[in-house]
């Protein structure tokens, strides 16, 4: 079966590097679905109005081939059948399937995002908590339904053994000012979308230097920071 995408996304996040490892973690995150011109129909999107929610089927675009093991399965595709989950450090091997690892037999994506609203004028569809980075492909979008989509009492198997702690950030009130003239919007939920997806701690989960400085690409600015004892320090903000 061969599938095209319908849609791109368009995400102040431009690199694997600090994207939330899930959907929901960071609600105030803004992003945007732009259609491509053969599925750009306002009557595809008739309807759509009246749900909260919906899930995006979408691409692992940026995966890099990883390199071979011997000691590891792996797929026709390279992919290995074991991964290695932030959730534990990176440290334990967990089956592919118990994860939501990005290298999977089928680098397919699955999201749940808040539905914002709907150009219906630029058929463009704003949401907020995506996980995905600027230029993911989007496969198809479905519907949130919470009767038959929401499970709240489900089991999680490992992820509820292992609470994860963000990390407390510290952003001065001068970096704050000279992020949103770099990145030249007005616009605070800007501050608050950076904030929430530097609390996930975006470093690799065996790095623990407090003299390693960090960079993060978000709304076409290079977030310089460093990490010590649960606390992220915004130290300098490039264009």
């Amino acid at each position: 079966m061969k599938i095209e995408p319908i849609a791109v996304f368009r995400s102040p996040l431009g690199e694997k590097f600090g994207a939330p490892r899930q959907a929901g973690l960071v609600a105030e995150l803004h992003g945007r679905i732009e259609f491509l011109p053969e599925y750009c129909s306002p009557e595809a999107l008739r309807g759509l109005d009246g749900f909260d929610y919906l899930w995006l089927i979408w691409g692992f675009h940026l995966n890099a081939p990883k390199p071979s093991d011997a000691s590891q399965q792996r797929q026709p595709n390279g992919a290995s059948l074991t991964v290695r989950p932030p959730r534990l450090g990176g440290n334990e091997r967990m089956g592919v399937y118990a994860t939501r690892s990005p290298f999977r037999p089928n680098p397919l994506g699955l999201s749940s995002v808040k539905l914002l609203d709907i150009d219906y004028d630029n058929l463009t569809l704003e949401v907020l908590g995506a996980d995905l980075v600027d230029g993911t492909p989007i496969y198809d979008i479905k519907p949130y339904i919470p009767y038959t989509d929401s499970h709240p009492d489900a089991a999680a198997g490992f992820v509820d053994a292992t609470p994860w702690n963000g990390l407390e950030v510290d952003f001065p009130d001068d970096l704050q000012a000279r992020f949103l003239e770099l990145a030249d919007s007005s616009e605070p939920h800007l501050i608050d979308a950076l904030k929430g997806v530097l609390a996930q701690d975006p470093r690799p989960q065996y790095h623990n230097d407090p003299d390693r400085e960090y960079g993060l690409d978000f709304a076409g600015c290079n977030i310089r920071f460093k990490v010590n004892e649960g606390k992220l320090t915004i130290t300098d903000i490039q264009k």
